[in-house]
């Protein structure tokens, strides 16, 4: 099992469908990182440890009862002190303050970035997608992020479930739904029944395609960049597309994908399509291809089965893209941190592993 696989390690492979699911801590319970509580404590911005197991949220005993319980999209809160609520609060309250308000007949991008998991990769990887999306889609002012600390600040509001659905209620009513487009990056360990939400030992969840699905359809959000970075994320692709989103996910639904170690500064993915392709003024399709491209040259040298990340643009998106690609920077922007492939040598196995079941 390799250790850079995004998705969390220790879930038994070759067991029953029971076992590794209905167990959920199992299915998303990852590598530990190994920061100390004291550390954390004692420095604000160092993000907390997962140090506690999973609760056992999941109901029934069959397969339809788990995947019934996983689809409704469980968030778990645990020993997370009144202040520290508070905080929370407050933090998502300013920026919903500071997000800025539709321009009547000018397609507008709102630019969401969401890292799940306090494992500091993935807020690192979103803080500096949600620079590259604004700058490329002209969403300065229009643009949040839901990140806890990476390590060396802890100003913004962390990702959880609710958050991130309070989010996207916040920007429907800011944007105006019938003209703008949501742009939107998250980035997690996942599962086949979803995005895992995992915040020290505070925070537990898993977002589902049909619960994700059911809110931007109540929301009115139809035009869409949807950019999914997880293990198994194909498995929103069938409940998110239309004619007017473009989604555009790591991994197939069933396929992990890899670089997920908690002190990288990037996953495969978010290195290849955001720090990389992303940053260049060519097409989000063109952008796909190069960032693919990239994906399967790594996996080729580490000698591991394909993520295949998956591309699907609907029919009506070259509609309204053009107003945003308009906006797009000519000059390229510049990459920044450690490469995802350089962390290959020390953190993957140099052996073939079986496909995940």
């Amino acid at each position: 099992m390799l250790r850079s696989a995004h998705h969390k390690p220790n879930m038994k492979r070759g067991a029953s469908f029971r076992i590794a699911v209905a167990a959920l801590a199992l299915v998303v319970a990852g590598p530990a990182y190994t920061q100390s509580n004291s550390d954390s404590a004692n420095n604000p911005n160092q993000p907390p440890p997962h140090t506690k197991p999973w609760p056992n949220f999941v109901t029934g005993q069959n397969r339809a009862a788990i995947n019934a319980s996983l689809a409704a999209s469980p968030e778990f809160e645990r020993e997370s002190s009144p202040a520290a609520l508070l905080r929370q609060r407050r933090k998502l309250d300013a920026v919903f303050s500071a997000l800025q308000p539709n321009r009547p007949g000018t397609v507008d991008a709102y630019v969401l970035t969401v890292a799940l998991d306090s494992d500091p990769v993935f807020a690192r990887e979103a803080r500096e997608a949600a620079k590259v999306l604004s700058r490329r889609y002209g969403a300065a002012g229009r643009t949040i992020t839901l990140a806890g600390p990476d390590g060396t600040s802890n100003e913004l509001p962390k990702g959880s479930i609710s958050a991130f659905l309070s989010t996207l209620a916040h920007i429907s009513e800011v944007m105006d739904t019938s003209e703008d487009v949501l742009v939107l990056y998250t980035t997690s360990h996942g599962l086949q029944q979803g995005l895992a939400y995992h915040y020290g030992d505070t925070g537990y969840g898993v977002l589902s395609p049909d619960r994700f699905k059911a809110a931007l359809e109540e929301l009115g959000i139809e035009r869409r960049v949807l950019i999914i970075s997880a293990c198994y994320a194909g498995v929103f692709v069938p409940k998110l597309a239309s004619d007017n989103t473009a989604i555009l996910t790591a991994a197939a639904d069933n396929r992990t994908s890899f670089g997920c170690q908690a002190d990288n500064d990037w996953t495969f993915f978010g290195d290849a399509l955001i720090n990389n392709a992303l940053r260049k003024p060519q097409s989000l399709a063109d952008a796909s291809k190069e960032a693919n491209r990239s994906i399967a040259d790594w996996e080729a040298k580490a000698r591991v089965f394909a993520s295949l990340p998956q591309t699907q643009i609907g029919a009506k998106v070259s509609e309204w893209m053009p107003a945003l690609r308009a906006r797009t920077p000519q000059a390229a922007g510049t990459p920044i941190g450690r490469p995802a492939i350089s962390t290959l040598g020390s953190n993957t196995s140099s052996q073939p592993v079986p496909r995940s079941r």
